[in-house]
């Protein structure tokens, strides 16, 4: 009765739904593409066996690379099925993945759209990246006989208190997973109590993704044309941070500093950049190429170069964290060797935020004038810099493995149930 509630609201909202995706098209024009796949209608399967891999947006598709790289070496005769709900995710899978995968949109969560996947694709096992529980989708490939399992799985405590308040249609869904390989212990505890059986702790996948090489070098490049000036990077920003940050920015003595600003999501970069003219910077923009001299900001209005642009940077904030948005995640930064500053708010990626605190790898800010104050204390002690950039070099490798784990739960959990349909 939960879930066919739940199916009624979710079909009465679609108008709604479809309102959103034209608001967002306005920004990004890619949100009106491939439409009919997200109502159930998807181009022809390709031929042979598949492995449906679920990843929702750039970091979740990022952090599957080293898991299906494994899937496609243990299972040679298979494809792999990727699965987003976001054009740059789906743009980020094309770049990482070429055509080792064949990508489309994960349907909305109605009974006929999810029965439409299913019976199109016909996948031998599902994996959904970290926290992408659909009550539908669940039900649907169980009854498709279909294991699914829950990948990198994360939980805080506020999603876990979240789900309990819909505990009638929660609990059934994470019962249908066939396993669930977590991050941590207290993720594994909280998808436990959620009703979820077959946990263990893996760890997590993003320790696994190295930085790309040719951004790093990118990077490099980067650092040796700004000379000697001071550079502080400002990543994953996210909406109410940037005027926080600028405002803190303003008052300080910046010295000839260059802050590169990063946005989390591309759609904003506009309003950043206005935010930053606003505030009385002179604003230059990595799509019009590098920096000129009197530029107090690059705007890092690009997708994929994440990796350079900590390796052009002598310290990091991570975005997400001065306001209570749960944080963005550290890993990437820590395995480019740069030393970051993080924010009160970290909720959504408290393990590795707290590891990496106590390995000396990060260090934690009370707010923006005090991240301001912990930048110039950093840059200008340069071997604090350096010792907190071998700290995060070791944090990094320290937590390696979690793919080789991960691989072996799937392998033990993924058998699948009932007949194998034709084609699989």
């Amino acid at each position: 009765m939960a879930r066919w509630f739940y199916s009624l609201c979710f079909f009465l909202a679609l108008p709604l739904i479809w309102l959103r995706l034209l608001w967002r098209a306005r920004r990004q024009p890619d949100y009106l593409q491939h439409l009919g796949e997200r109502h159930g209608f998807f181009p022809p399967r390709p031929d042979g066996p598949l492995i449906w891999v679920h990843a929702v947006s750039v970091g979740e598709t990022r952090a599957a690379q080293p898991l299906i790289d494994g899937l496609l070496a243990q299972h040679p005769d298979c494809r792999i099925l990727l699965t987003g709900m976001t054009p740059t995710g789906r743009a980020t899978g094309r770049e990482i993945y070429g055509e080792r995968v064949f990508q489309c949109y994960l349907p909305y969560d109605l009974p006929f759209t999810v029965d439409r996947f299913f019976r199109h694709f016909s996948p031998r096992f599902g994996v959904l990246m970290e926290t992408e529980v659909w009550p539908n989708l669940l039900a649907t490939a169980s009854r498709h006989a279909v294991p699914v399992l829950l990948a990198n799985a994360r939980l805080s405590a506020r999603s876990a208190r979240g789900y309990r308040r819909f505990a009638a249609l929660a609990r059934p869904a994470f019962a249908a997973l066939s396993g669930v390989a977590a991050q941590t212990l207290a993720d594994a505890e909280r998808l436990q109590t959620l009703g979820a059986a077959s946990v263990e702790v893996c760890g997590n996948l993003k320790f696994d993704v190295s930085p790309a090489a040719d951004k790093l070098a990118l990077g490099h490049r980067w650092r040796a044309a700004f000379g000697e000036r001071s550079v502080w990077l400002a990543a994953s920003t996210r909406e109410g941070e940037e005027a926080l940050l600028l405002a803190a920015w303003r008052q300080a003595a910046a010295n000839g500093t260059l802050l590169i600003l990063v946005p989390r999501h591309p759609q904003r970069f506009d309003e950043v950049a206005s935010l930053c003219r606003a505030a009385g910077f002179t604003v230059a923009r990595r799509s019009h190429g590098l920096p000129p001299p009197e530029a107090e900001i690059w705007l890092g209005d690009s997708m994929g170069e994440m990796a350079a642009y900590y390796a052009a940077a002598d310290l990091a904030f991570i975005g997400g964290s001065l306001l209570p948005l749960g944080g963005q995640n550290l890993i990437e930064a820590a395995a480019c060797g740069c030393p970051v500053l993080i924010g009160p708010h970290t909720f959504n990626f408290a393990q590795a935020t707290d590891d990496a605190l106590a390995a000396g790898a990060a260090r934690r800010v009370a707010n923006a004038d005090d991240l301001v104050g912990r930048v110039q204390d950093l840059l200008q002690t340069k071997a604090e810099r350096a010792a907190m950039r071998e700290a995060a070099q070791a944090f990094a490798a320290a937590h390696r493995g979690a793919t080789a784990r991960m691989l072996e739960f799937i392998g033990r959990r993924s058998e699948r149930r009932g007949a194998d349909p034709a084609g699989s």
